[in-house]
């Protein structure tokens, strides 16, 4: 798991680590989040890393992706946990298959919708 090698992972990108403070729960692929009237579907999409997930709003027509998807790139898969056929393969048949018009928003970078990725997208032609 993930998060049982923490230390490790931090050390790859120069950080020390004392003690990791694990989560009381996890979040499964298809929980939904309520907050605020609003509520949030998870999608676990790993692939750029083990625990990877985004979180679909269908109400407002939006997709938060973190490092998942980009405009017209994908998250790194060359980091601990990263597998670029994981990654791929994921985006296609959970993400793609939401309604074209929603906005996706990546963890850095520029927004960009779902059709705009099918269409556009290099590593997903």
């Amino acid at each position: 798991m993930f998060i049982e090698n923490g230390k490790e992972y931090a050390m790859t990108f120069g950080f020390e680590v004392e003690d990791l403070v694990k989560p009381d729960e996890f979040l499964d692929d298809g929980d939904i989040i309520e907050f605020g009237g609003q509520k949030l579907k998870v999608i676990h999409t790993p692939g750029h890393a083990d625990g990877s997930l985004c979180f679909y709003n269908e109400q407002a027509g939006k997709l938060f992706c973190g490092d998942v998807l980009f405009k017209a790139g994908i998250g790194r898969t060359d980091l601990p946990t990263g597998n670029y056929d994981t990654l791929i393969s994921n985006i296609k048949e959970k993400l793609l298959v939401l309604p074209e018009d929603v906005v996706v928003y990546p963890g850095h970078g520029p927004e960009t919708t779902i059709g705009m990725e099918k269409k556009a997208n290099p590593f997903l032609q």
